[in-house]
């Protein structure tokens, strides 16, 4: 098979890394110029004491910081919208983006949308629809993960949920790469087993997909393999004892990876999880764990040399395709993963339709095998019913 060697590149942003570096905050916010800044999170964090602390510490240092957290679990216009009038009408100059995925990727959106006269679906991420951006008055934005998956945090996109076309749209542009990030480990030591299963899982979906896409990006695929190693042996740790810091460390440190490792592209797992979280509120991060394998031997046919160097990184005995399968299949169950999407109360009724979407998601030409509409009801059925050919 003949490779392209050509492409182009970047790279992401500061990160200050560490057990306690949220005390940075105000510093942080300060270093951007912010006087007031707009802290965005989701419903779910808006009362727990670690966005209750960050916001008081940022008031005891001159700092006044409001609150928004009309964010869903699929961030919707019109959760970025109502943060562009919190913003407006309260004067900010700035935003922290404060959560997991949705949280921040509804965050970076209402710093872009603050300066813009078009509507948000002119910015989806199609030809050079970035190109209409006004970057005069974009917010600057500290992001502050709390979660070890999406890497929203080092990314230049998010993802937002159409409701009336029950589609997940991609918005892009450059300028909403976070200027600081602010990566404290100590943030996720409260993540329910469940959720740190699903959204690290998530993290190696990103590792995954971006090292077994055609692109060429030599760089990215070595954060990946680091990436994919750092989850097998952290992930375990996390679930069993949230409490386990280091543990913790490398996850938030794989998601942060994943993230970068993906410019190079995803592929058919991220397709699917867009399709089903956009028309059923699915976890992100569940519905890539649920589809991970049945994708995998979807594209057995192109991706198996890849997979071979996996398993040998793994130190799987034998290293071939069919041990990474199964190491994968065990990995799930480890971590409390449901095998099939019955175990969520989806049927195969719903097959054609989800079929069509996914093919029509802008990720789906990432895949290393061109998967038809047929192709992904196949795999939709197949992960109804856990049958894999």
């Amino acid at each position: 098979m003949t490779v392209s060697i050509s492409g182009g590149w970047n790279f992401p942003t500061r990160v200050r890394f560490g057990p306690g570096v949220i005390s940075g905050l105000p510093a942080a916010c300060r270093d951007l110029g912010m006087t007031r800044p707009l802290l965005v999170t989701d419903e779910g964090l808006a009362e727990l004491a670690m966005v209750r602390d960050a916001i008081a510490r940022n008031a005891a240092h001159g700092l006044p910081t409001g609150l928004y957290a009309d964010v869903q679990g699929n961030p919707t216009l019109a959760n970025v919208a109502g943060g562009v009038v919190a913003y407006r009408n309260g004067g900010y100059d700035g935003v922290i983006a404060f959560g997991g995925g949705s949280a921040m990727d509804a965050a970076k959106t209402v710093a872009l949308m603050v300066a813009q006269g078009r509507p948000l679906w002119d910015f989806e991420d199609v030809g050079d629809n970035w190109m209409r951006v006004k970057t005069d008055g974009l917010a600057p934005v500290v992001a502050v993960p709390t979660t070890s998956g999406t890497g929203s945090e080092v990314g230049r996109s998010s993802v937002i949920t159409n409701e009336e076309m029950k589609v997940k749209k991609i918005i892009f542009h450059p300028s909403m790469l976070p200027a600081i990030v602010l990566s404290d480990p100590e943030l996720t030591i409260s993540l329910p087993p469940h959720i740190t299963a699903a959204t690290g899982i998530d993290a190696f979906v990103h590792c995954f997909e971006a090292f077994c896409t055609d692109a060429y990006h030599p760089m990215a695929d070595g954060i990946a393999l680091e990436g994919m190693r750092l989850i097998a042996r952290a992930l375990p740790r996390a679930y069993d004892d949230g409490a386990d810091i280091e543990a913790r460390a490398h996850m938030l440190t794989a998601a942060t990876m994943g993230a970068t490792a993906f410019q190079k592209g995803l592929g058919g797992v991220h397709a699917l999880a867009h399709t089903i979280g956009a028309h059923f509120g699915v976890h992100h991060g569940l519905a890539n764990a649920i589809f991970l394998p049945y994708v995998i031997q979807a594209n057995r046919s192109a991706i198996t040399d890849k997979v071979v160097l996996l398993a040998r990184l793994l130190n799987l005995t034998p290293g071939d395709f069919d041990a990474f399968l199964d190491w994968v299949l065990h990995f799930r169950a480890q971590l409390g993963i449901p095998h099939t999407l019955a175990e969520i109360d989806l049927s195969e009724d719903q097959a054609e339709e989800m079929g069509i979407l996914a093919h029509g998601d802008p990720v789906s030409g990432g895949n290393p095998v061109p998967l038809s509409v047929g192709d992904y009801v196949t795999i939709f059925r197949n992960a109804v019913t856990g049958k894999l050919p």
